[in-house]
């Protein structure tokens, strides 16, 4: 019965849970694995990631659901990897190969000059298949982009930095406000030195003033008792002050 009454006592329970979400999993099935296996009544996320990203998942329960445009307006931080030579339809690795181009003309010193046209304000096309709700499914996946979305938007981009060379694979440092498509930016930077890419892998690192390293594997989080849940949560007041 004690067991019983601390589980119902987390539905009124009000804060964020951040969680390092694995691969291969959708953003939305963590926030219904994490719904259901702690018996929450309202539970929400600060933003989604794409199934094939990891990293930093902000999920908001409780009350803490009214604040999911705070938190989904921060800017973002993610560690990246690109393929050159690889262009797919969906602009990633899990992608049909559309086209495969020789990539050793691309230098540092290439790679370097071509970068400041991808820093500051930017206008990005969302590629041709974007993370969107599958039609008729609660969940969310990589499906072709509505004719409508596939306008070119402006974002920002605060740093776009190497942090490793080694063609065909070259790994970024990214900061960058909401709205940022990583997979639009390794395709249009695969255009731009001639030879195309495709995203390998992304982790996003840090969600506003939240950082992954604060975060709890998902794995982990469901293997929790209900007062160590609780005391995962970071309250309001303190995340917000």
């Amino acid at each position: 019965m004690a067991n019983l009454a601390s589980i119902a006592m987390l539905a009124e329970q009000d804060g964020l849970l951040l969680v390092d979400k694995p691969v291969q999993i959708a953003s939305h099935d963590v926030l219904k694995a994490v719904k259901t296996r702690f018996n929450l009544v309202k539970i929400g996320h600060g933003g989604t990631l794409e199934p094939n990203a990891t990293g930093l998942l902000v999920l908001l329960v409780g009350d803490a659901t009214r604040v999911s445009g705070d938190v989904m307006d921060g800017d973002r931080e993610y560690s990246a990897t690109i393929r050159l030579g690889r262009v797919t339809d969906t602009a990633d690795r899990e992608g049909r190969t559309l086209s495969e181009s020789p990539f050793d003309g691309v230098t540092r010193e290439a790679l370097d000059a071509a970068l400041p046209e991808f820093r500051g304000d930017i206008f990005q096309t969302p590629p041709a298949f974007s993370v969107m709700k599958r039609p008729d499914t609660p969940s969310y996946g990589i499906v072709p982009t509505d004719p409508a979305d596939a306008k070119a938007r402006l974002v920002h981009v605060f740093r776009l930095a190497v942090t490793e060379f080694a063609p065909p694979l070259v790994s970024f440092d990214i900061l960058c406000t909401k709205g940022v498509c990583v997979r639009a930016l390794a395709h249009d930077l695969g255009a731009q030195l001639g030879c195309g890419a495709s995203l390998e892998t992304l982790r996003r690192t840090r969600c506003g003033r939240f950082s992954v390293d604060e975060a709890l594997g998902f794995m982990d989080v469901m293997k929790l008792d209900p007062v160590a849940f609780k005391d995962r949560l970071v309250p309001m007041a303190r995340a917000f002050a």
